[in-house]
């Protein structure tokens, strides 16, 4: 049974390519890189442009409330860090407080006991000094020892007697020059503690200024953390203040959304009448068709393009889930609206959150009863029980309602119930 293995140039190859590989992966690495970073990018901006438009949700007094008690808890959150900071830094300054302290009583202990230690090194050398002065006086009332050994050469009988005095002498000047060096020991002794009671005064004198600066240091920060102290309950009262108005316009919108949503269910009740009573008579007609795809069917309300699509998502102030059940068209305001379809003005009115409203009944098609309704507007150039045809001037794009900017909220309303007007246009 035969093996096959690549030659060298086959080795060489399959290596070149590798490499090569490689490259390219290094190479194509921070591109994908580069495509990830925009994509994120693109999502974040996504994500500001929905929240700003979700915020159409609710009164400008609300949003403005909302920033100020934002901007009270941000003061409020700053200050606090402030606070314990500084109380930190208190805390760290009392520490240092008790050690200086604790350092400077045991310095003063310390040149205490060297002050004793010197005082006996006095006492000492003055026994010795003392000491020294007797020996002296008694030694030389029996004549200078340094003469005592010529008087001995002089008057010895015989060499034993010449030995012994000679040794007496030398015995005795051996003990004066004992007491000497143990009196100049002492002196010497008495310096070295003399200097020590110099260095711990310095000790003793440092750890004084140590332990004052820090008192100082200590007692400063003690005013800082009062004011400081004084300062955020302030904030905390002007948080309160700010937070109790921001509640109070939080109930009042909660009390316009009651009646949206109560006007909601009014308008879905009347147009499930009409599109019922349209099917009827469509039916009693025989002009109903087959249902069909409704795609297209709509035309664009506004040249605009779509900042804010239908469907659910959580409220940026009051944190609940809710169905925007339209698509916003950014436009300019005074730019022209536009019947999306033939139909007959059945609403128009004026309300808190939609501002100027307009509602078309587009009667029975495709096997449903078809309204648009039109928010926000400037103004609008149609009235109730007007007829309207397909791409007809009927107002014109405002900011007016619940409203963050210029745009329209174009809702569509199949059988009284909304829907993604994406899916008709």
């Amino acid at each position: 049974m035969s093996r096959y293995f690549p030659s060298d140039d086959r080795r060489g190859l399959v290596a070149l390519l590798s490499a090569a590989l490689v490259i390219i992966g290094l190479m194509l690495a921070p591109l994908a890189q580069a495509d990830d970073l925009k994509d994120k990018q693109r999502e974040v901006k996504k994500q500001k442009t929905q929240a700003h438009h979700d915020l159409d949700e609710s009164s400008t007094e609300l949003r403005q409330a909302t920033i100020n008690l934002r901007r009270a808890q941000k003061k409020l959150d700053t200050a606090q860090a402030k606070l314990g900071e500084t109380r930190g830094e208190l805390s760290a300054s009392k520490a240092r407080d008790v050690a200086a302290q604790a350092a400077l009583d045991q310095a003063k202990a310390d040149l205490k006991s060297a002050r004793e230690e010197l005082k006996k090194g006095e006492r000492r050398v003055e026994w010795k000094a003392e000491k020294v002065a007797d020996r002296v006086a008694a030694t030389y009332e029996k004549g200078d020892p340094r003469l005592a050994s010529v008087t001995a050469v002089l008057s010895s009988q015989n060499p034993g007697d010449l030995t012994r005095s000679l040794a007496a002498t030398d015995a005795i000047l051996d003990k004066e020059n004992a007491v000497l060096t143990e009196l100049e020991a002492a002196k010497i002794l008495l310096g070295v503690k003399e200097t020590k009671v110099e260095e711990k005064k310095e000790k003793v004198a440092a750890k004084r200024k140590a332990a004052a600066d820090n008192l100082k240091l200590m007692r400063r920060l003690e005013a800082k953390a009062a004011k400081e102290e004084a300062a955020v309950a302030s904030l905390v009262s002007d948080r309160s203040t700010v937070a109790a108005a921001a509640q109070k316009v939080r109930d009042r919108d909660k009390a316009v959304l009651a009646t949206v949503e109560r006007e909601d269910a009014r308008i879905q009740g009347m147009l499930r009448k009409r599109a019922a009573e349209a099917r009827r008579k469509a039916l009693a007609s025989r002009a109903a068709k087959a249902p069909r795809s409704s795609g297209g069917y709509l035309s664009y309300p506004v040249n605009g393009r779509v900042t804010s699509p239908y469907g659910y998502r959580v409220h940026p102030i009051y944190g609940y889930t809710s169905l925007h059940d339209g698509v916003d068209f950014g436009a300019g305001c005074g730019q022209p609206l536009y019947a999306a379809a033939n139909g007959v003005v059945v609403e128009k009115y004026f309300q808190s959150a939609w501002g100027n409203r307009l509602i078309v009944d587009n009667g029975y098609q495709r096997g449903h009863g078809l309204a648009t309704i039109y928010n926000h507007a400037t103004r609008y150039t149609v009235s109730v029980g007007s007829r309207v045809t397909r791409g007809q001037l009927i107002g014109y794009v405002g900011t007016t309602g619940w409203s963050t900017g210029c745009h329209l909220h174009f809702t569509v309303m199949v059988d009284g119930a909304p829907t993604n007007p994406m899916n008709w246009l």
